[in-house]
């Protein structure tokens, strides 16, 4: 069974053996890692191929750099990163740099995370969080998946 997963740096799709997700992939593209253990940080136009085409999960912070709770995550975030990739993909949205994402995903508030699967948003939770319950949270929507 094969996985497409995009790639954060250049947006192609790359279609994967879905039993080797946890070996080292690099992208057929630009041949840059498709998973580093560090959330990506993108633009709308990355975001909306990460939803569109990804076939794991893509858990989206959306966040801003002026936002003491969100820089109060970011170490959380990473670490939650590290456990959960390859089997979700998370990244980041700066949404003071991209606020036309913020506006599409109808960001009120921030930190604001979202998790994404097969294009449709699946849930959303605001206010920063410990890594421990972030991984839960993604755990508990992710279905199938296993971690």
């Amino acid at each position: 069974m094969k996985t497409h997963l995009v790639c954060p740096h250049c947006n192609s799709t790359n279609r994967v053996a879905t039993e080797h997700l946890a070996a080292a992939l690099s992208c057929g593209s630009c041949h840059k890692p498709l998973f580093d253990k560090h959330p990506s940080n993108l633009s709308l136009m990355g975001l909306d191929a990460q939803i569109a085409k990804s076939e794991v999960p893509v858990v989206v912070d959306f966040w801003a750099p002026w936002c003491g709770p969100c820089r109060m995550m970011a170490p959380e975030y990473e670490k939650a990163c590290a456990l959960l990739e390859p089997f979700a993909r998370l990244v980041k949205v700066d949404t003071e740099a991209h606020q036309d994402a913020g506006a599409k995903h109808n960001i009120r508030s921030i930190p604001t995370l979202a998790i994404f699967k097969g294009g449709q948003e699946l849930a959303r939770i605001s206010g920063a969080r410990p890594a421990s319950d972030l991984v839960k949270w993604v755990q508990a929507h992710m279905g199938a998946s296993t971690v």
